[in-house]
This record gives structure tokens, sequence and C-alpha cells, in this order.
């Protein structure tokens, strides 16, 4: 028949050029070579305390960003100990607070990709990571200097269903009011962020699920944050 697909057209359709090809070693170290030069994403952490588990949930998710590409550069931001109030509009505009300091690390054209973590407080963000958000009004009433950043969420709670999933879906509707791009997890727990157990003594290490969750996110984020830059498949 006229319109018969042969084999060798079955192959070309599929981009193959020849069964069983090899990849030469400088084709696969074009591969291997960093396309995300400069593209940073960063890691909010919004724990009162400096240097527990959420910051250790983050890094953790920061170092999976880091493997997908190696020309990815993070950085982990503590917000503990900063003087980041609770959001009054009617404040004066000169009215000099960290969160001034920290904006425009945050509007880098070079920040592809944000995540914010927080501990679980009855179900919720902690009260510091609410004021963080509610200070970032001041992006949307310029040119929505976040939009189409990739956003994603770590929780860190003291059981395993302490209410992370609330916690990470609160601070989601308030990133979606950034016109950002969210994100969850990736495969394969895949589901709305990293959610994190505490064991009561300040430690992650033994939850592997949560930290896998939180590899995952990383991973996701870098991911995301490489096709929106035009550095991904």
């Amino acid at each position: 028949m006229a319109h018969e697909l042969t084999r060798r057209d079955l192959l070309g359709a599929m981009g193959v050029a020849a069964a069983g090809a090899v990849v030469s070693p400088s084709t696969a170290k074009a591969a291997d070579a960093p396309k995300a030069k400069g593209l940073r994403i960063l890691g909010i952490c919004c724990s009162p305390r400096k240097g527990k588990t959420t910051a250790a949930a983050l890094q953790v998710c920061l170092e999976a960003a880091r493997k997908v590409d190696p020309g990815i550069e993070t950085e982990l931001i503590e917000l503990a100990g900063m003087n980041i109030p609770v959001f009054d509009p009617a404040a004066p505009a000169d009215k000099e607070t960290d969160f001034q300091k920290l904006a425009p690390k945050l509007t880098d054209p070079k920040v592809a990709g944000i995540i914010i973590g927080t501990p679980v407080y009855f179900s919720g963000m902690t009260s510091l990571c609410k004021a963080f958000l509610d200070h970032c009004m001041v992006f949307r009433k310029g040119n929505f200097a976040l939009r189409n950043k990739v956003a994603g969420v770590v929780a860190v709670g003291g059981v395993r269903n302490g209410g992370q999933e609330l916690a990470i879906e609160s601070v989601q509707a308030a990133l979606m009011c950034q016109e950002m791009i969210l994100v969850g997890d990736g495969r394969p727990s895949a589901h709305t962020g990293a959610t994190v157990l505490n064991n009561g003594k300040d430690d992650i290490s033994g939850d592997d699920f949560g930290l896998a969750s939180a590899r995952n996110l990383g991973a996701r984020v870098a991911e995301v944050a490489l096709l929106t830059a035009g550095a991904g498949k």
C-alpha cells in the first residue's frame, strides 16, 4: 500500500537516526554541560528559630535542585531574627524593615525559583511567614515582579498528619496571587509539596518519606525553572 508506514519511516518520525545509535563522548559531554549558568533558586525559611528543622528541610530541597543541573545556584535565607513586622498598609512608605533589604534578592531576574519553608503552627503557617507574604504586597502594586517565578512550599510538623498540607496550601494561596508558577513535590510522591516530620528532638533525619518529598520538591522546582528559563527540555 502507498501509505504503509515502514520501520524506517517510524524511526524517523520518532527522531531516531538509527537503531542502536551510539552517543559519542563529545555529545554526552555536551549533554551533561550546565544549561542553567547563573539561574538561582532561593530557599526562604520562615521559622522563628534559626538553623532548626525547617532550615534543614530547605537545605535538602536546595541540594536536590543543584543536582538537576550543575549551573543552578542556590541560597538559603533565614528570616529568624530579621525585622519583618506585621504588615500594616498604612505604615509610612519610608519605614525601614529588613524586608526592604530582602526584596531585591527576591525580584532579581536571575532568581527563577523560590521555595518557602514554614513550621506548622496550629495547622497553619507561622506568623513570621504570614508577615513575609503580606509584605510581598509591594510586588503586586508594581509590575508583579514575582510573576512566572517557580514556587514550591515545604512544611515541617510535629506529627505525620499535623497540618502540613493545610499550611502548604495557605502559603500557595498567597503565592498564587503573585502570578507565580506553583509546583508540588514531583514523582513518585507528587502531592502539594514537601511534608516533613520533626520527631520532637529537632531532627528530621529519620523521616524517610518527608525527606524524599523534600528532594522531589527541590528537583521539581529546578526542572520547571529550567523550562521557564528556556534551558530545559
